[in-house]
């Protein structure tokens, strides 16, 4: 029944783990796992990129009105999780009476350039990966985030207002397709594919390589993300000060059946399970764009997806060893953002007829790139 579900919700522990301190052991895991990361990323050489010049800046956030924000909760999903004073459901049915005080929270946080505190905790329940794993190894989770429901209504009218002036001014990555409108996996595919069969139609022979970061959305630098809205978005003032406020002094604890953990100080990365998250990650990836296109390589993302890739003709080498050098630069960028390329996950594909593509193979091993 629904009150059971509500009432008992599945847990993925058995139960004999289920207690505050397996909570606290999940909690320190998930932190450590991510600071590992990042603490092994060390920054060298700076590969220097260029913001465009902006002629427009985004100010502050314009106020709301009753109707956007009945809009806006209305097309919102009902998902209620610990931290909501009220069921969404249940909210959703008063909102009449509620709607006056919910467009003035949304208002004054504008205003002041102030993210509520109480709605900056996440509760984290962990998952277990596949079924077949064990249980017992904290490894074999993935942590699942829930936000406040307020917090959420928040962030669609920032996301809103933000995705309006990006798209005006012409900010996004042309060939970035994650989180878009009208954008895609299948916008990002077709855009890759139709220039491989064009290439091989020329009779040429293409490589791509599909390059794969670890924890990417996690391991976000909170201060060059603040620096990339503001040099390369152009946010400024009281704007720029609601995504300050909205990164800083932001808390996670887990929850499993009954029991939970500490709070642990979350101090990097874009929230995980937010609506704003995926678009500032794209934000975040802004230079990258530029660096390969210095490079004179194609290619295509798709969120923390790069795919880059080159032409060449019979007996040809430059575009390879260019390849290479890019990959070297987009390492080095990766680095310097506190972002790990994944050696592991990424891949090499040679496109073309048998002959040119063991030649090219082979002059990819000589190079130690395979």
């Amino acid at each position: 029944s629904t009150v059971n579900r509500l009432t008992n919700p599945p847990v993925s522990l058995p139960l004999e783990l289920i207690s505050t301190s397996k909570c606290n052991e999940f909690a320190i895991f998930f932190y450590d796992k991510v600071q590992g990361i990042k603490n092994a990323i060390i920054s060298t050489t700076q590969i220097p990129t260029l913001p465009p010049a902006r002629h427009l800046e985004l100010t502050h956030f314009t106020p709301v009105t009753d109707k956007t924000i009945e809009e806006i909760i209305s097309g919102l999903s009902s998902c209620t999780c610990c931290l909501d004073e009220l069921p969404t459901r249940f909210l959703k049915s008063v909102l009449t009476s509620l709607l006056p005080q919910l467009v003035q929270l949304v208002n004054i946080s504008f205003e002041t350039g102030a993210f509520p505190k109480a709605l900056k905790t996440a509760v984290i329940k962990p998952l277990l990966k596949k079924s077949s794993l064990d249980p017992k190894v904290l490894n074999n989770y993935r942590p699942i985030s829930n936000l406040p429901f307020l917090g959420k209504v928040l962030e669609k009218v920032i996301y809103q207002q933000l995705t309006y002036f990006l798209l005006s001014n012409n900010v996004f990555d042309t060939f970035q397709s994650g989180f878009r409108p009208h954008h895609s996996t299948e916008t990002a595919l077709i855009k890759v594919t139709n220039d491989i069969r064009m290439n091989t139609n020329a009779g040429k022979v293409s490589v791509l390589v599909l390059l794969d970061l670890s924890a990417a959305f996690d391991t976000v630098d909170h201060g060059i993300l603040l620096h990339r809205l503001e040099n390369w978005v152009g946010i400024s003032g009281t704007a720029l000060n609601w995504f300050k406020s909205y990164l800083e002094d932001r808390t996670y604890f887990v929850e499993i059946g009954n029991c939970v953990s500490d709070k642990i100080a979350m101090t990097c990365g874009v929230p995980q399970g937010s609506i704003l998250g995926p678009l500032l990650f794209n934000l975040y990836m802004l230079p990258l764009g530029q660096l390969i296109n210095s490079n004179n390589v194609s290619y295509h993302n798709y969120a923390d997806d790069t795919q880059i890739y080159v032409s060449l003709t019979a007996g040809e080498h430059g575009p390879v060893d260019t390849l290479c050098h890019c990959i070297e630069q987009i390492s080095l960028w990766m680095q310097n953002n506190f972002l790990q390329l994944n050696s592991d996950k990424t891949e090499i594909i040679v496109f073309g007829p048998q002959t040119q593509r063991q030649s090219v193979i082979s002059h990819l091993e000589s190079l130690a790139l395979k």
